[in-house]
This record gives C-alpha cells, sequence and structure tokens, in this order.
C-alpha cells in the first residue's frame, strides 16, 4: 500500500473527521479538510494532494463536481467521490470526470480502502510512465 496524501472535501464535519480517523487508522495522511468548493480549489492547488476524497454537494455556490473540474484542469489528481445522492443526471456529471470511483454513503470501510488503492496504484503507474 503506497501512503499518499489525501484531501477530504466534506460539508459535514462530523462526516469529515470520521472519514480523517478512517483513513489515518489504514495508514493515510490527511492533508485537509475542508467543506466548501472554492476552498477546495485553493487547497488542491496549494497542497497538490495525490487523491481528492469529494463530496458532492458543499456549501458555497461550488459544488463538488464543478471543483474537480476546476482542480482536475490545473493538477493530475485522482478523484472518488462520496456522495449519498443516487440522481442519474447528477452521476452522469460525476461520470463525465471519469475519477477512480463513486462510493454511496454510507460505505463500507473495505470498499473506500480497495478504491484509495487502486488510485493511488494508478496515480504511481501515471508517474513511472510520464
Amino acid at each position: 500500500m503506497k501512503s499518499g496524501d489525501i484531501l477530504v472535501v466534506e460539508d459535514e464535519m462530523i462526516v469529515a473527521m470520521g472519514i480523517k480517523l478512517k483513513l489515518e487508522e489504514m495508514g493515510y495522511i490527511v492533508c485537509g479538510i475542508v467543506a466548501d468548493g472554492q476552498t477546495a480549489i485553493n487547497m488542491a492547488s496549494h497542497l497538490k494532494p495525490d487523491l481528492i476524497l469529494m463530496d458532492i454537494v458543499l456549501k458555497g455556490n461550488i459544488d463538488g463536481i464543478e471543483a474537480a473540474k476546476v482542480i482536475k484542469q490545473k493538477l493530475a489528481t485522482q478523484f472518488i467521490f462520496l456522495t449519498g445522492i443516487s440522481d442519474k443526471a447528477i452521476l452522469h456529471r460525476v461520470h463525465e470526470l471519469k475519477p477512480v470511483g463513486t462510493i454511496m454513503k454510507p460505505f463500507d470501510d473495505s470498499q473506500l480502502r480497495n478504491m484509495i488503492e487502486e488510485a493511488l496504484d494508478f496515480s504511481d503507474y501515471c508517474a513511472l510512465s510520464e
């Protein structure tokens, strides 16, 4: 397992802290937690995380999908969307961004771990092929 820096973008602080604790128990480094899209864009640009766990519904005027679009234009960061939304139109918008995956809340820890490992392994592969 590669230990990578992970940015958690989640508007509910209790949920975000729970994710942070789970990630740390798995051996990952949480480089930040943010609750709104604009701060996510700013923090991602500054921190350059290996992976972003992105909620779709965020505080402020920018949702997680729009924030991810902006971040993807600037960085080669992988995304995993964590959401409780099952609306097909919204999930289609997510799919267009080609994230590593989308996990529906509430999620299973092993599902999260497997998807993170896949994302970080893919990032390693891309770095080696450059």
